[in-house]
């Protein structure tokens, strides 16, 4: 079977950088709300998140405006009896009205320029008491402070214009914050812990720690319009952590030949010095 090829935008499992680990935990996330539930999988792509979701669900609709995809998608995952593809546009979902309990869109929003015509869709496929779980970049991180344009992205909100979208169909909403990064991850062996810390720090202040994520790279919103279905599922903190260090050994690899290629040719100033600062130069 021939894999999905990576488009520069649209995941696939195997893909290389803090893509694999910001799409993965995103579905892993997801999965605390499937059990035993109707889900909906919006811009499913490759077909590996519905494929996830589908060890607890009830059953997985995936849904992708790509022919290509849907296609891939229906083959790599054909045992998979709880779940089907179908090949439709995010503002035309192939779903009866209140048929669905659990809605996912991951990184779609910032794609489309019908954004309040995908938000009514979601609440029209949505049953009453089910819940939305939604992803979309930060623009103020993701392009603002970054100071890059994703030549992808249609239009990207900030978290003002974020929330005026989603409360029109879904007045109550539990933010979460996403940043990608290499975690220092202190945790109990053998059962999971029923509680969990954060603590954020900088650089200039290590001994002043917050217990949240100040500037998130990727908002995440469950959402729903009953305030129950939205807090049935108590708030936690998640941690994704890989446990081949696969990430981790990339960027150590980029910094070792950095290094190596410094040694043999002087680097201009203007590019030592950035390197420098973020430690990939000595």
């Amino acid at each position: 079977m021939t894999n999905l090829p990576f488009t520069g935008e649209r995941f696939v499992p195997g893909t290389r950088g803090e893509i694999w680990i910001e799409h993965w935990h995103r579905y892993h996330f997801a999965s605390r709300w499937a059990e035993g539930k109707r889900v909906l999988d919006v811009a499913c792509g490759e077909g590996y998140g519905a494929a996830l979701l589908a060890r607890r669900a009830a059953r997985v609709l995936g849904v992708d405006v790509s022919q290509q995809a849907i296609e891939h998608a229906q083959r790599a995952y054909a045992k998979l009896a709880n779940v089907e593809f179908k090949r439709a546009s995010c503002t035309a979902i192939p779903a009866a009205d209140a048929s669905i309990d659990v809605a996912i869109s991951f990184e779609t929003l910032e794609h489309i320029g019908e954004q309040q015509e995908f938000v009514a869709e979601l609440h029209r496929v949505l049953a009453p008491g089910g819940v939305l779980i939604l992803s979309c970049p930060n623009k103020a991180e993701y392009t603002d402070k970054r100071g890059t344009q994703n030549e992808f992205h249609v239009k990207e909100l900030y978290r003002e214009e974020l929330a005026g979208l989603v409360r029109r169909h879904f007045p109550h909403a539990v933010w979460y914050g996403q940043k990608p990064s290499f975690y220092s991850v202190i945790a109990p062996e053998g059962v999971a812990s029923a509680s969990g810390e954060l603590v954020e720090v900088s650089e200039k202040a290590p001994d002043r720690g917050g217990p949240h994520i100040a500037s998130p790279l990727y908002f995440i919103l469950v959402a729903g319009r009953e305030r129950g279905a939205v807090e049935a599922i108590a708030p936690v903190i998640s941690v994704f952590a890989d446990q081949d260090d696969w990430a981790y050994n990339d960027w150590f690899r980029v910094t070792r030949e950095l290094r190596a290629a410094q040694a043999k040719t002087s680097l201009p100033s203007w590019l030592a010095r950035p390197l420098m600062r973020l430690g990939l130069l000595k």
